[in-house]
């Protein structure tokens, strides 16, 4: 069963020391639906833009907290396996990012890590800043394990 929204709130915020130190937030924690943000203050590069690594945590995440409001997190787990970034322009304001998987996709991979003990699905998100300009391009396979 997935987690109630509050909790995995608590699990996307806070259970990574080092995504709970970067000040990331969940702001909407949906089944199959997720939306995050990183705020530019404390995650500033040399030059004054958010970091490299603060945009790369914001793109990962989505694939964790998806799983925590889509998937039973008793019986699975997930990894990430690749991601792709592209940098499309310097982000100068927080950024928010939002990841869905609709219910048939959650269906096929939940059946599909049942069956073979692990299932693969794929994120392609759009990093956007305050004026909803997109700043950086991800693709992300992430696998679904049975425990």
């Amino acid at each position: 069963m997935p987690l109630p929204a509050e909790m995995a709130r608590v699990f996307t915020e806070e259970k990574i020391d080092f995504v709970k130190r970067s000040g990331l937030k969940a702001e909407e924690l949906l089944p199959g639906f997720v939306r995050l943000r990183m705020p530019l203050a404390g995650n500033q590069n040399h030059i004054g833009t958010l970091y490299a690594g603060a945009l790369f945590t914001l793109a990962e995440i989505p694939g964790g907290a998806l799983f925590l409001t889509s998937f039973d997190v008793q019986r699975f787990y997930p990894l990430i396996k690749e991601m792709n970034l592209r940098f499309r322009r310097p982000a100068t304001s927080d950024i928010s990012v939002e990841a869905r998987l609709d219910t048939e996709e959650i269906e096929r991979i939940q059946n599909e890590a049942e069956r073979e003990g692990k299932a693969e699905y794929r994120l392609e998100l759009q990093l956007k800043d305050a004026d909803g300009q997109v700043v950086a391009e991800t693709s992300a396979l992430y696998q679904l394990r049975k425990h």
